[in-house]
């Protein structure tokens, strides 16, 4: 066996993995027990911090609970992050642009979030009093969150998912490539749930999770362009794989920057990627048009 056909074989293997784990994930029992589990998780949430409350829990036990309602929220917005997060992964293998769409889809939930469980600080019933300070950065939040989701939709629309290699034989390799740089993803991902969860309670900050997970998707998006120079190098191309790993950077930034900033380079990360995109439609042919053009050529 040469060592190509090795290497063929290797990458056979792990897209084998990659594709048994996305039809698992994806497979609609999952998204059903995904969604009862958010729905399970929530509502039992609410009912033992309202134990709690009430004094019905017995003395000692669970006296890191929250008492407060709105963490339930928090609780069950985290979760649904996660998930989006691996839905996130999944996505690299079929497009970079869509691996990258779904990185913004992932920020303005962050946000969101980050604009929800505020609310768990001001006690309950919620008074106007109380919140008047902080009303403006919930705001800002919000506000970025969906400037971020408003670009994210025409982010997707403006995409042409044109092919980057020449042959089926070349595609299916590249498609394997990205495959492997996934699986990497997921393990890391592991790695890093497995981290944070095993911190004492009280210590885990699910904001650290995925600001470390934001930083190795740059890396990840890096790699990619790298791969994907072993199969094109295309100047175009080039320019818009790299673009969007520094958009997943300024994206990365939103995530630790002071109030009112991060609502701002969200909604920046994003408008960079519609602009990269428009940026290299414009100036790589859709398929039809590279016909006419070539066409064109061999009639003069």
């Amino acid at each position: 066996m040469t060592r190509f056909e090795r290497e063929g074989g290797l990458l056979k293997s792990a897209a084998s993995l990659y594709d048994g784990l996305q039809r698992l994930w994806e497979a609609p029992r999952t998204e059903r027990v995904v969604g009862g589990s958010l729905v399970v998780v929530f509502v039992a949430a609410l009912a033992v911090i309202e134990l709690g409350r009430r004094g019905w829990l017995p003395a000692g036990m669970f006296g890191w609970l929250p008492s407060s309602h709105f963490a339930a929220i928090g609780l069950a917005l985290t979760l649904l992050l996660v998930f989006e997060t691996l839905s996130l992964v999944f996505a690299l293998a079929r497009s970079v642009a869509n691996a990258v769409g779904k990185q913004f889809e992932l920020l303005s939930l962050i946000l969101l979030r980050k604009a929800l469980i505020a609310f768990a600080g001001f006690g309950e019933p919620v008074r106007w009093e109380h919140m008047t300070g902080a009303l403006p950065v919930m705001l800002t939040d919000i506000g970025g969150a969906l400037l971020v989701f408003v670009a994210t939709g025409v982010f997707y629309r403006v995409q042409r998912h044109q092919r980057i290699t020449e042959g089926n034989k070349e595609q299916a390799s590249f498609v394997a490539a990205k495959k492997i740089v996934a699986l990497g993803l997921l393990l890391a991902f592991a790695f890093l749930g497995l981290a944070w969860l095993g911190k004492p309670f009280g210590s885990m900050s699910v904001l650290e999770f995925f600001e470390t997970f934001y930083t190795i998707l740059i890396f990840s998006d890096v790699l990619l362009v790298l791969v994907a120079l072993c199969y094109s190098n295309s100047y175009p191309v080039v320019f818009r794989n790299t673009g969007f790993a520094a958009a997943t950077l300024i994206a990365r930034l939103a995530l630790t920057a002071p109030r009112y900033v991060n609502a701002g380079l969200g909604a920046a990360a994003a408008a960079l990627g519609v602009a990269i995109s428009l940026a290299y439609n414009y100036y790589t042919p859709s398929p039809y048009e590279a016909a006419r053009f070539e066409s064109a050529k061999e009639g003069e």
